[in-house]
């Protein structure tokens, strides 16, 4: 691919989900970097129609860069769940019906457990982060955090699932944990890091 980001560049965040884009914007903003959702550009979201988060996040990203002529930079992650044979998966909002309501979802991961009767409820978050550029290249990290699930949802931070995750060695949910913690240990940012280590050029 060989593209570079640098202090002072400017990129576009190829999700609708406001969450997901408030997170990639505080992990971007200490080095410099402006980023744009892709619905203040009127940019519409592609059908999700690929069978893993690496390309299910290279599809989104690379239209949003083709649609946008910048640099964009897609998410796809979700929650994989051992006793459920890794579901949700990449269908995770999609368990929220229609509206992708999450405390639905949550509900459903609730009964879903309960009626495979697992008694370790063993999961983890994954997350790929694809950059694309407008001329179609695109690149794609991936990070997972592992834990386990907890019910009934505790805390009103994060988003998604983040009620129901307790990543190894914390006793918090993403839900109830401190943001700044969350950005130092998620899924989300271990893909960060390895996405900026490949393609960041701080030399002024």
């Amino acid at each position: 691919m060989g593209v570079a980001l640098k202090r002072g560049a400017r990129l576009v965040i190829a999700s609708h989900n406001e969450g997901k884009v408030r997170e990639i914007a505080e992990l971007f903003a200490p080095f410099g970097i402006e980023t744009v959702p892709a619905s203040s550009l009127g940019l519409i979201e592609p059908d999700e129609t690929a069978t893993s988060f690496a390309d299910n996040a290279k599809l989104k990203a690379i239209a949003a860069a083709k649609g946008s002529g910048l640099l964009a930079l897609a998410d796809d992650s979700g929650l994989e769940i051992a006793a459920l044979g890794g579901s949700p998966g990449i269908h995770s909002a999609r368990w929220g019906g229609e509206a992708k309501d999450f405390a639905l979802a949550m509900a459903r991961v609730a009964q879903e457990l309960e009626a495979s009767g697992a008694s370790n409820a063993r999961a983890n978050f994954t997350c790929a982060l694809a950059l694309a550029a407008p001329d179609g290249s695109a690149e794609v990290f991936e990070g997972e955090i592992f834990g386990t699930i907890a019910w009934p949802p505790r805390g009103a931070r994060g988003f998604g699932y983040d009620p129901i995750f307790v990543p190894d060695g914390y006793d918090e949910t993403f839900g109830e944990m401190d943001p700044e913690l969350k950005h130092a240990i998620s899924h989300r940012a271990r893909a960060f890091e390895k996405l900026m280590l490949a393609v960041y050029d701080d030399d002024e």
